[in-house]
């Protein structure tokens, strides 16, 4: 049984990350499964540190965002997740080809989620395993607008 609370699909996920460091690294979603996330980064220019290996933040990003996903659409409705705590463990440096991440969780509570997610090369191997802690919070008010600490303001 899925864990989507909110229906989703690999095109709308594609629109949500347009004009964000995802896309801008060439982040691919790539499957949703019933309880997992799929995408895959390209190892290039724009993702390679300079001794030609794929960068290690760009693995957090990769993992951040597929976790990030994850928890967003498997929140109950009124509820938002918010990023708490991210590590990367990196287990086998890339230098070509893609890095492929899944996002799997590993906790879904009432108050917290936590999602693993492995990512591989495109051997299979393991290269990075990274967990994401989550958040669950009720959303803002959509009439509300937080301008500064303590202030809001209404939308008509």
């Amino acid at each position: 049984m899925p864990i989507w609370k909110t229906p989703l699909c690999l095109a709308d996920l594609t629109a949500l990350n347009q004009g964000t460091a995802a896309a801008h690294l060439g982040m691919e979603m790539l499957e949703i499964g019933d309880d997992f996330l799929r995408a895959r980064l390209p190892v290039d220019e724009r993702t390679r540190q300079p001794f030609g290996l794929f960068h290690g933040g760009v693995s957090v990003v990769l993992a951040e965002t597929l976790g990030s996903i994850g928890a967003a659409f498997s929140c109950p409705s009124g509820y938002r997740a918010v990023g708490i705590d991210i590590n990367a463990n990196h287990i086998k440096g890339v230098t070509h080809g893609w890095v492929t991440g899944t996002a799997r969780p590993v906790h879904i509570g009432r108050s917290t989620q936590v999602w693993q997610i492995d990512m591989h090369n495109d051997a299979g191997e393991l290269t990075c395993v990274s967990r994401l802690t989550v958040a669950t919070l009720a959303a803002p008010s959509p009439t509300q607008l937080p301008l500064s600490a303590g202030d809001t303001a209404r939308v008509p």
